[in-house]
């Protein structure tokens, strides 16, 4: 499984287009605000809505710190999926956010 930290990820998102992002964090953090942009994907239902994710794209895994993020990507990579997990998580990130 490959990691980045949120510096690179802003990066990407600054200089690529289409940058895919999955939040794996429960309802309340997310209403607090994510990504903009990013797909909400709580990871206790990861499992059950994989089909809403593209086996073709390459998707940014987001939480919190980077610890749940990294068991859906994790989990994601195992089924074939290309995924990267986000080190820091929202805690490193320090732009607006979509709410």
């Amino acid at each position: 499984m490959s990691e980045v930290d949120m510096k690179e990820l802003k990066k990407k998102l600054k200089n690529e287009k289409d940058v895919e992002i999955i939040d794996v964090r429960e309802n309340e953090e997310v209403a607090q605000g994510k990504i903009p942009g990013a797909h909400h994907i709580p990871l206790g239902q990861i499992p059950g809505r994989v089909n809403e994710i593209d086996k073709n794209k390459h998707y940014y895994m987001v939480c919190r710190s980077g610890n749940r993020s990294g068991k859906a990507a994790m989990f994601l990579s195992e089924k074939g999926y290309n995924v990267t997990n986000v080190n820091g998580g929202m805690l490193e990130w320090e732009d607006e956010v979509e709410k």
